[in-house]
């Protein structure tokens, strides 16, 4: 019988003590569950995934034509990248991610969708800090092409836009620097983020002062800890 906790890597990071961990809970069966942490706090957990999954496929349903060229900041689990590449419209996918830990965990296949991911020739990982990228158009993000502009972006990393991961992330949630991201966009380009969080107003009208359509949706999946829907975000963004 597989043991119902184990601790697959821990090693140090720039921001932290990040770990990987998998575990069996009774209210999942036989499903493995795995996890990451950072220090004490829980990052991301593959319970539940509908929102990130969402996060591609709404964003990706905004955007038009094919031979797609796309973004997705923070690698996490993999699941945002793997729905992404579930689109047969998309050419190549760079997957950002600032922590060599959680890219070295794909590459080893320590996760399950490690294996999807390296498998597909379409798929890129990119070593670097996203929002170092994101505000610096005459670079960009892919280190092989400066300056080259894409069909989408798509962000999963922060909890929210006031939640974050490290508190250096704040200053991106301005006009001035989403502005810059918004120039490694196509015209009509998609630039679409999750949040723990239901839709800000706030947050959507700083949105709409760079994009010219800002539709947020919300996405609900079943908690069985609560026995009831529990509801994260989607911000969809087409550039004019």
């Amino acid at each position: 019988m597989p043991a119902l906790f184990e601790e697959i890597d821990s090693q140090s990071s720039p921001l932290g003590q990040i770990s990987l961990r998998r575990r069996r809970m009774p209210v999942f069966g036989d499903r493995d569950i795995y996890e990451v942490k950072l220090g004490d706090e829980f990052l991301m957990s593959s319970m539940f995934v509908e929102a990130e999954e969402a996060l591609s496929t709404l964003g990706l349903a905004a955007v038009q034509g094919d031979q797609l060229s796309v973004v997705v900041g923070g690698l996490g689990l993999g699941y945002t990248a793997v729905a992404a590449l579930k689109d047969d419209r998309i050419a190549e996918l760079l997957v950002v991610e600032a922590l060599d830990t959680v890219i070295g965990w794909h590459k080893n296949e320590l996760v399950p969708l490690g294996k999807v991911l390296n498998g597909d020739k379409r798929n890129r990982y990119v070593l670097g800090s996203f929002f170092d990228l994101a505000t610096d158009p005459g670079a960009g993000f892919d280190p092989n092409s400066a300056g080259k502009k894409f069909d989408a972006i798509l962000l999963d990393i922060d909890h929210s836009p006031n939640e974050f991961l490290n508190s250096a992330n704040a200053s991106f949630y301005a006009t001035a620097n989403l502005a810059l991201m918004a120039e490694q966009l196509k015209p009509g380009g998609v630039f679409a983020m999750w949040s723990q969080n239901l839709p800000e107003e706030r947050f959507e009208a700083l949105l709409k002062t760079v994009f010219e359509r800002v539709d947020s949706h919300v996405v609900s999946f079943y908690n069985p800890f609560q026995g009831r829907d529990s509801t994260n975000s989607v911000y969809v963004c087409v550039k004019g």
